[in-house]
């Protein structure tokens, strides 16, 4: 029997314990291992609550978790109550799958003020990771700005700026569905020190801008390009482009408002004790996407400033990792670690780029890797061994069937039309698993 380990149960991990389920049949014994009690990673804590109908790809996953030669092994901690040398020495292949959840630094005067919140910490607060259940973000203010020209960035956007009627058939938990129902919030400021056409957002989410109850979006008609430079673009750029055009033209008659500030290079956060404003620097194109500055600056009034410039993957005990990448040191996926049975996939390998769906293909790769590095097995303990270690340090892990537990739990505490409702105490859900 051919034993593997991923760590991590996020989109990579699952793409790629069913990859290993194709490639090896009912020759291989998978753990899929996560520090938290729940799988499914940036399914649950990272797509945006009002956008369930990507988050059913977790359906996908749990027949994957349902096969008997994987198991889910959540509570765990690689490199707390387990080490990666040791995970290891038990497994024919680790493959770390733990994604990129930490906040790329902003790295301007005054980032580190209270009320500059990175997305992923944001993001996590209204999904209910238990890292972040106690973020209280500031929303007393007038005025928020969100940097970056990405779909977390129109996430984090369409977030502040949504009426509380429109998050029915969401799973945002309770305390962030509260403070924005109390937020008071009237303009969301989308600062990207680009142009239009570089940024990185797709048409459909863009386009949910223009038909929110108590927000209208609205773009200078000055920082678009000429209508016939569209035709350059891919289509679905063409069509976010679409998108802002027609926002140029829509009346201005709501509570919320959302500015897109292009051309607008962060350079300072300034305020007494808290956020108070935003200092940028205007830009100009100066051709292949680039652009230079102006030596123009400006302020914007603002009491929240979310950060959505990127992520990284955070370093673990004893692997090899690239600083400047922000991710594991690995060449196509193989880790440089004595014995070669060490690999990294998705964003832990490659960076925090591309769609969930991109995973999958990333999956596959890695597990014809690992049958071409290893064509036969190599007699190791596997799960039996982890479990024995576990035990002995009193670890209490998490299996599928607990998971299972706690999603009824979370399902039978539900408000009304919401699928779920959450729990943001790791205490929380363990003791869910006797429900």
């Amino acid at each position: 029997m051919r034993h593997i380990a991923i760590i991590g149960s996020g989109p990579a991990g699952y793409y790629t314990a069913e990859a290993c389920q194709k490639q090896f049949g009912d020759q291989v014994s998978i753990d899929i291992i996560d520090r938290l009690p729940v799988p499914y990673g940036l399914i649950r804590f990272g797509v945006a609550p009002d956008h369930q109908s990507i988050k059913a790809v977790s359906q996908r996953y749990e027949q994957v978790s349902l096969n008997p030669n994987v198991r889910f092994v959540g509570n765990i901690t690689v490199g707390g109550e387990v080490t990666v040398a040791e995970l290891i020495a038990l497994y024919d292949a680790v493959i770390l799958a733990t994604g990129a959840p930490v906040d790329r630094p902003l790295g301007i005067l005054g980032g580190d003020l209270p009320g500059v919140i990175g997305s992923a910490a944001f993001v996590g607060w209204y999904n209910g990771h238990p890292d972040f259940a106690g973020l209280n973000p500031p929303l007393d203010c007038e005025g928020a700005v969100v940097i970056g020209n990405g779909n977390v960035a129109l996430d984090v956007t369409r977030i502040l700026a949504k009426a509380p009627a429109e998050f029915v058939g969401s799973d945002i938990v309770a305390h962030a569905f509260e403070a924005l129902g109390n937020s008071a919030i009237r303009r969301v400021t989308m600062v990207g020190r680009r142009g239009p056409h570089e940024m990185q957002m797709t048409p459909k989410e863009l386009g949910e801008l223009g038909h929110l109850q108590r927000a209208v979006p609205h773009v200078d008609p000055a920082d678009l390009p000429p209508v016939e430079a569209d035709a350059a673009l891919e289509p679905g750029q063409r069509k976010a482009m679409g998108h802002l055009r027609g926002f140029v033209s829509l009346a201005q008659d709501k509570e919320v408002a959302i500015d897109f500030d292009f051309f607008a290079k962060p350079v300072a956060i300034e305020g007494d004790g808290r956020v108070e404003r935003l200092i940028v620097e205007r830009t100009r194109p100066i051709g292949d996407g680039q652009v230079e500055g102006t030596g123009e600056t400006y302020a914007i009034p603002c009491g929240l400033v979310v950060s959505c410039i990127g992520y990284r993957t955070p370093p673990i005990p004893g692997v090899p990792y690239d600083e400047s990448a922000g991710r594991f040191a690995n060449s196509e996926g193989r880790v440089p670690v004595d014995g070669g049975n060490l690999y990294a996939v998705g964003w832990a390998r490659r960076g925090p780029t591309g769609t969930i769906g991109t995973n999958r293909p990333d999956g596959y790769k890695i597990a014809e890797e690992i049958a071409a590095d290893h064509p036969a097995p190599a007699n190791k303990a596997g799960g039996k061994g982890l479990d024995a270690l576990l035990a002995e340090r009193g670890a209490d892990k998490v299996s599928f069937a607990d998971w299972q537990k706690i999603e009824a739990a979370e399902t039978a505490r539900a408000r009304d039309g919401a699928p779920r409702e959450k729990f943001v105490v790791v205490a929380d859900m363990l003791a869910a698993r006797g429900a």
